[in-house]
């Protein structure tokens, strides 16, 4: 199974479970049992083959299950646990059972499992702004997290190259914002090339609330990212005067870092928070908004007579300052709505964040370590081993990737609460999160490939201990493969996921490490890493 249980312990006899079995328990505790497990189209009943109860002191995400000659019984902390009980049931049965054809009758194996997991952050992230995705792929996304007990799904959804939310007060954002004429297509430090192809899409408010009680459902959390004041080259496109300089912008049509900077001024507040009100309108319940404020150039705040005016005004000493001010506003804001604000490092090592911000440590655990000994929840999201837009080996047969190499071991090694960190420093930690920024990513194929099978040890390391995973994932690429996941094989890529080339010995992950680690300790850390 993946993720391994606590405890799984063999029990003699089995069970006949079959379609239209009946169910028993608290309604809200039966549902998310019958959502995990639509082959069996479950009926709730009085005496059910499965039968469910509620401990709260399990936790909100544990459970225990029993399944004998008897039946079924599970035992769960909240909806969560029984979501994740019947995922194990699931991963009792065989793959075909993963099959939209499946047979109606399953035989369970008599088994006692006790299961709850190490970290509530167990995370996956989308860049759906390089490369968009339409709302189908992304309810598969979830479908596929939920069979892994993954439950938080970060949507990078706006930077340079596309805006990809409807806004009603700002329409242009949806109008102009979403796309772009062509796409860069050349090799990194090699004379530009592109496409001419028109690329874009945006997920309609409507799409969002779908979105979202989709997720909700199956216990994953979607959090929305608006990535500013930098990367805002496609928020410009559609509102320059948003902009430190006013002047116009088109939305990037290259990968890299533009010198595109948001105003810090109070009408660009107000136009952000607004967005804000309309993304949580449409989500309904959002613990988490991601903010950014990485990668920011702020030579143009600097270069302002009027903004330098203003940051004076504020008592702020630097434009750095002024970032960290601009970031509070709006964590503040989002608190007022009942939301946490998430930043990436740059903004923890600004300075000045709300103590509930929560900090994304992409450059490295050693920042990450700093952040959470600041009395900051840390998510773990370092290059390496959780940037799944390196490939997997430093080699030609890979499809083209930023750099090389992240493999499936290498993600199952790696401990998000290392442990020479201090008791206080570990407790700070809600857990580990991939990221697939998708510039070499067009399309869900890929974003397949990218994904799994290092997302099943994303999973493993985020639910607690990997004994064995090695073995048990080649037993877990069945289901895959049931799924109809086309993910990359252990061994190498089949001949048709090769694709264009990539190019191996141009950026090697652990000098990318090394360098951006360094770029912590600096005080113009928010400057962009490449």
């Amino acid at each position: 199974m993946i993720p391994r249980p606590k405890l799984l312990n063999p029990l003699s006899g089995s069970y006949d479970l079959s379609a239209g079995a009946a169910i028993s328990g608290p309604a809200d505790l039966i549902d998310p049992i019958r959502t995990a497990l639509p082959l069996l189209d479950l009926r709730p009943g009085d005496d059910g083959a499965i039968d469910v109860r509620h401990e709260a002191a399990l936790g909100a995400e544990g459970y225990r299950l029993t399944a004998g000659s008897r039946g079924i019984e599970i035992t769960a902390g909240g909806p969560a646990g029984a979501f994740y009980a019947a995922q194990s049931v699931h991963q009792l049965l065989p793959d075909a059972s993963y099959r939209v054809t499946a047979q109606g009758s399953w035989t369970v194996p008599g088994v006692r499992i006790e299961d709850s997991p190490r970290f509530p952050w167990r995370g996956l992230h989308l860049d759906v702004a390089r490369h968009f995705f339409p709302k189908r792929e992304i309810m598969r996304l979830v479908d596929l997290m939920a069979v892994h007990k993954l439950n938080h799904l970060h949507l990078h959804l706006a930077d340079d190259q596309g805006w990809r939310v409807e806004s009603e007060a700002y329409p242009l954002l949806h109008e102009i914002s979403s796309h772009r004429p062509r796409t860069a297509t050349h090799y990194y430090r090699e004379p530009e090339a592109y496409d001419g192809i028109p690329h874009g899409g945006y997920y309609t408010l409507a799409d969002l609330a779908e979105l979202a009680a989709y997720a909700r459902a199956r216990a994953v959390t979607i959090v929305p990212e608006i990535d500013v004041p930098g990367h805002a080259s496609a928020i410009l496109a559609a509102y320059p005067s948003f902009g430190a300089t006013g002047e116009e912008h088109d939305v990037m049509d290259r990968w890299g870092i533009s010198p595109a900077i948001l105003s810090p001024l109070p009408p660009t507040i107000e136009f952000l928070t607004t967005i804000f009100d309309e993304l949580l309108s449409a989500l309904g319940d959002t613990p988490y908004v991601h903010i950014g404020g990485d990668e920011v150039v702020l030579d143009h705040w600097t270069a302002s007579p009027e903004i330098v005016a203003y940051r004076e005004s504020l008592g702020l000493a630097t434009s750095n300052d002024l970032q960290a001010w601009f970031l509070r506003q709006l964590a503040d804001a989002l608190a007022e709505r009942g939301s946490r604000a998430v930043v990436w490092d740059e903004a923890f090592v600004s300075g000045g964040l709300r103590h509930d911000t929560v900090v994304m440590p992409w450059r490295g655990m050693n920042v990450g370590r700093r952040a959470a000994a600041a009395g900051h929840d840390v998510v773990a999201t370092p290059v390496f081993p959780l940037y799944f837009d390196y490939a997997e080996a430093a080699s030609a047969d890979e499809p083209l990737a930023i750099g090389e190499s992240v493999t499936v071991a290498d993600v199952a090694a790696f401990d998000p609460a290392p442990a020479d960190w201090t008791a206080d420093e570990r407790a700070r930690v809600l857990g580990a999160q991939a990221q697939l920024w998708t510039e070499r990513v067009p399309d869900a194929r890929t974003v397949d490939y990218r994904l799994w099978p290092r997302a099943c040890a994303v999973a493993e390391i985020g639910w607690g201990p990997n004994a064995d995973f090695a073995g048990r994932l080649e037993s877990h690429l069945g289901r895959l493969d049931a799924l109809g996941v086309e993910y990359r094989p252990l061994a190498g890529p089949r001949p048709w996921q090769r694709r264009r080339p990539h190019r191996p010995g141009v950026v090697e992950v652990t000098a990318v490490m090394s360098r951006i680690d360094a770029m912590t300790h600096d005080a113009e850390s928010t400057r962009p890493s490449t």
